[in-house]
């Protein structure tokens, strides 16, 4: 066994497959939790990349200031109360006795430098934080965060700022944040020190990522947590199939949607299945004046809301429901789902299937013959990806549409995405505050003070624009809600995206596993129990 030290004072051991969960002959036996999923987690710097599934893992070794249980209601995390002093200021109180995984204290200090670190260049974080003006330690256990003007959902956006050591990411030259878009790797890129229920002990990306329990844990679960987790990203769907059918894994996702049925007729196994608030959409490249993978040479199909209706109307929905995703989708119109503040019930129906329509309006857009576009699909991210985005480049094949697709893994996926270098892609989203202004905001607004993150089409109304930073600031809920709903129907009247379906979390365990399933699809590891 090999050791490697972490920064000063912090040293792990590195073992590989079964062997992380043997070590020297414990007085009583430890529990262990092995889990697969179908990627790696990007990053273990919390400000490397805003994604769902990576910030879920990173909520076991690194805490919030205040947090999502099991409902999505906030709830003290690190701070036990906050209050506002005036409309621009937030004044958090810290929870006393918390120390990070190597006995430092933990202080204001901490927050201050996590937030004002967030906003750095290249993290992913800029957006999540674009309001803050600065964070300001009143003393250990107060911090003050400023904001340019008052916020309807700082708090929900504060769930998914992980704090960190200030002291060991300066030591460790880790103060400024992991850029994963322009492959800037700091140490907290591959290494960790948080507060929260366990410590990161190996990580070999694409591998392995093993954790144990810290056992100075400030929180006391209803149910012993495992002594060791051991996470393992398989992408080959049959595989993770095969390891938790043979033993070496204790849970999966996504399962296979055609192994559902086998799974819930196999004694000791148990399936889980919900909706998802995530919903499933295409993008396109509406910004420039000529698509960068297209036989359109001068100008721009995808900026005529023709064309752009003839996509949506060619794309059956209903069909990848029955035939691919054995039944396990809701079809929606809606780029948020039930649950999230703003949800408006009346975008969920669908615009009809149609395909002599879209034929005609590909006709009235000049493109009667149709066109070449290239395609960008994750092929290990989210349920059958591929295989949607291969049905939808048949389905577009009868409009006289060709799709060049281009499958690969999330991770350069997500970065060619980053760079704006895609004509047309799949795309999931969650709203990670669970407000609608998490889609409002990144996903349809321009690129400029922290809007338009994921924005990677570059779809732009000044109306919704507008409405969105309205609703940041609209405190009024029924006023607000009704902004949200008119800047959502704006955009649906736009065609500014093609929304397909909310995906349900599949997930496969063995029974004598415990574990919570939230509507976010996070797993929240530090309520997992063993038997």
């Amino acid at each position: 066994m090999k050791k490697r030290t972490f920064g000063k004072g912090f040293t792990v051991a590195l073992m590989t497959g079964a062997a992380l969960f043997i070590g020297s002959a414990p007085a009583v036996a430890q529990t262990s939790f092995k889990f697969a999923g179908s990627a790696d987690v990007a990053s273990m710097d919390p400000a490397g990349r805003f994604e769902i599934f990576t910030l879920g893992f990173l909520h076991a070794i690194y805490e919030p200031l205040i947090r999502y249980n099991s409902d999505l209601k906030l709830e003290p995390a690190l701070a036990t109360k906050w209050e506002q002093p005036d409309p621009t200021t937030w004044r958090f109180t810290l929870r006393d006795g918390v120390k990070f995984h190597d006995g430092t204290p933990f202080t204001a200090e901490d927050v201050a430098f996590t937030i004002l670190r967030g906003k750095a260049e290249g993290s992913a974080m800029i957006p999540t934080l674009a309001l803050v003006t600065d964070a300001v330690a009143v003393d250990a256990k107060t911090v003050d965060l400023k904001l340019s003007r008052p916020s309807a959902t700082i708090l929900n956006d504060l769930a998914f700022v992980l704090i960190m050591s200030k002291k060991w990411a300066e030591a460790n030259g880790s103060a400024t944040p992991t850029n994963l878009r322009a492959n800037k790797l700091v140490p907290a890129h591959t290494q960790a020190m948080g507060t929260g229920p366990y410590k990161l002990v190996e990580r070999a990306p694409d591998v392995s990522t093993g954790l144990a329990r810290n056992a100075d844990w400030w929180d006391k679960p209803a149910k012993p947590l495992p002594e060791k987790i051991d996470y393992k990203p398989i992408k080959a769907a049959s595989t993770r199939l095969a390891a938790l059918l043979g033993g070496e894994i204790d849970f999966v996702d996504p399962v296979p949607l055609q192994d559902i049925a086998r799974l819930k007729s196999t004694a000791g196994f148990t399936v889980s299945q919900a909706p998802e608030l995530r919903t499933m959409f295409l993008g396109m490249d509406q910004a420039r004046d000529e698509l960068l993978e297209s036989s359109v040479k001068g100008k721009n199909p995808f900026k005529d809301i023709k064309v752009r209706q003839a996509f949506y109307q060619a794309i059956d929905v209903e069909a990848l429901k029955s035939r691919l995703m054995g039944g396990a989708i809701q079809p929606t119109n809606s780029m948020i789902g039930p649950g999230i503040v703003g949800y408006d019930a009346s975008l969920e129906p669908r615009l009809p299937v149609d395909v002599a329509a879209a034929k005609k309006l590909m006709t009235d857009a000049g493109y009667a013959d149709g066109f070449t576009v290239g395609m960008d699909c994750p092929n290990d991210r989210w349920v059958n990806d591929e295989q949607v985005c291969q049905a939808v480049a048949s389905m577009l094949s009868r409009i006289g549409v060709t799709v060049q697709l281009r499958s690969q893994p999330v991770g350069p996926f997500l970065g060619k995405l980053f760079k704006k270098e895609t004509s047309f892609y799949l795309l999931g989203w969650t709203p990670g505050n669970n407000d609608a202004l998490d889609v409002l905001k990144p996903i349809m607004s321009p690129a400029e003070g922290g809007a338009g993150f994921f924005n990677f089409g570059g779809y732009s109304n000044p109306k919704v624009t507008e409405l969105m930073k309205a609703v940041e600031v609209e405190t009024d809920t029924a006023k607000r809600n009704a902004m949200i709903s008119e800047g959502l129907k704006i955009h649906s009247t736009d065609i500014g995206h093609i929304p397909l379906y909310r995906q349900y979390t599949s997930w496969a365990y063995k029974s004598s596993v415990s574990v919570v399933q939230r509507a976010d699809g996070i797993l929240p590891l530090w309520q997992v129990s063993v038997q």
